[in-house]
């Protein structure tokens, strides 16, 4: 692999540490702007044990984290020019969804969907059914995503790559669970997303009886927590429950680029039609008080079920460009 040379001095960033980034970061400002890095390092609690950065675009990372009991991965999907531009790029974090990884946005096609876009892609890994969450109890290791995502990734990324590490420059979006994760951080974590977008993801978790919160505890404690779960069982845990609601949110997403997406007409597979029929009645619910609350949104109900549209998956990347502060 030919890569730049390495630059005389690492960022701001790296050089306070993680203790002085998880400070920025938990108030919601970032101290400075990476610079160029001609390959990533360890750092914020993640050590890396696997890499593959010979693809011009595409770079892989693994790490070694406390706040995973197994080494989970990411794509950093680089804009074409980023070797030789010299610029400094906004990012989207996205977000796969349920029973997928983070090699998932890369099979349906985003390297096409990107090209000549002046954005930089981070694709982490979520867990089948971690639910972009730490969950209440597990009975398999560390599973604590969202610490993972949101106090480790993020930071490294901003320390390793060129990218505008603040609100402005950062947006998150997903399908399915990885919409409801990225909705809930960009509630949840107010200073860190200027733009969330959530494609066929879940927007009112206590709807119906709380649906969508049994569905997390079940599928989790089936595929990732070995009979633990992310809200309790069965009595919840209220408190974060509201916390990861965006219905109960709502004024964190003032000022903010909002994009959502459901289908109208699941196919008759039980899997697909439960999914995305409440979907759709949550998206219109959260579209409901978002009118009520005068904070603007761009929303589609297309034919279909529970997928990824490419169409819409394009449009949105075209109106996170627009929105985050410049390359």
């Amino acid at each position: 692999m030919v890569s730049a040379p390495r630059p005389t001095r690492r960022t701001m960033l790296k050089a306070a540490g993680g203790l002085t980034v998880a400070a920025g970061l938990g108030a919601g400002t970032i101290l400075a702007t990476s610079l160029a890095a001609s390959a990533a390092d360890d750092g914020f609690g993640l050590h890396i044990t696997e890499r593959n950065e010979d693809d011009p675009r595409m770079w892989y990372y693994r790490f070694r984290t406390d706040a995973i009991g197994w080494a989970p991965a990411v794509n950093v999907l680089l804009p074409s020019d980023y070797h030789t531009s010299g610029r400094t790029y906004p990012v989207l974090y996205l977000l796969h969804g349920g029973n997928q990884d983070f090699i998932a946005f890369d099979r349906l096609g985003i390297r096409d969907w990107t090209a000549g876009k002046p954005m930089i892609v981070v694709m982490p890994d979520g867990g089948k059914a971690g639910w972009y969450s730490n969950p209440v109890s597990s009975n398999t290791g560390p599973r604590n995503w969202e610490s993972f995502h949101i106090n480790q990734l993020i930071p490294w990324v901003d320390a390793n790559f060129r990218t505008h590490a603040e609100f402005a420059g950062r947006a998150v979006a997903g399908f399915s669970m990885g919409g409801f994760g990225a909705l809930k951080y960009t509630a949840k974590y107010y200073g860190h997303f200027a733009s969330v977008s959530s494609h066929s993801g879940p927007a009112s978790v206590r709807r119906d009886a709380g649906l969508v919160v049994h569905w997390a505890n079940v599928s989790s404690a089936a595929v990732d927590l070995a009979g633990g779960t992310i809200y309790g069982a069965p009595a919840w845990d209220e408190a974060r429950v509201t916390a990861d609601n965006p219905m109960e949110n709502l004024e964190r997403y003032r000022g903010k680029r909002i994009f959502l997406v459901a289908g109208t007409s699941p196919s008759p597979d039980p899997f697909d039609y439960a999914n995305e029929t409440q979907v759709l009645a949550g998206h219109r619910e959260f579209k409901a008080a978002l009118d009520r609350a005068n904070i603007p949104f761009t929303a589609y109900e297309d034919e279909g079920g529970h997928m990824v549209r490419p169409n819409r998956m394009i449009e949105d990347l075209e109106g996170i460009i627009a929105h985050l502060k410049k390359a």
